[in-house]
């Protein structure tokens, strides 16, 4: 996965059962969770070099997960509240 940090936001794309004990997983697919942590430590599957913790279960392996772009930010036109000046009309 691309450089995965906390904070970051990720889409779950594989809730399939967990592929070492076969249990069902707590995640759902297309839902997208906020990155707490990321362990160090190797899947046993073997596909990823670190778990990532989204606080649903312990960790989860990263192929499980998709990184979302970060928001970029957006200029936002103000308006300037100004009074408007009349004109008398004789």
């Amino acid at each position: 996965m691309d450089a995965v940090g906390p904070g970051d936001l990720v889409l779950c794309v594989n809730a399939a059962p967990n592929h070492v004990t076969g249990e069902q997983v707590p995640l759902v697919a297309g839902e997208t969770y906020r990155v707490l942590d990321v362990m160090g430590f190797a899947c046993p599957c073997g596909r990823s070099d670190a778990l990532i913790d989204v606080g649903v279960g312990f960790a989860w392996c990263q192929t499980r997960f998709r990184l979302l772009p970060k928001p970029k930010a957006q200029a936002r036109n103000r308006r300037v509240a100004a009074p408007r000046e009349k004109e008398t009309v004789r």
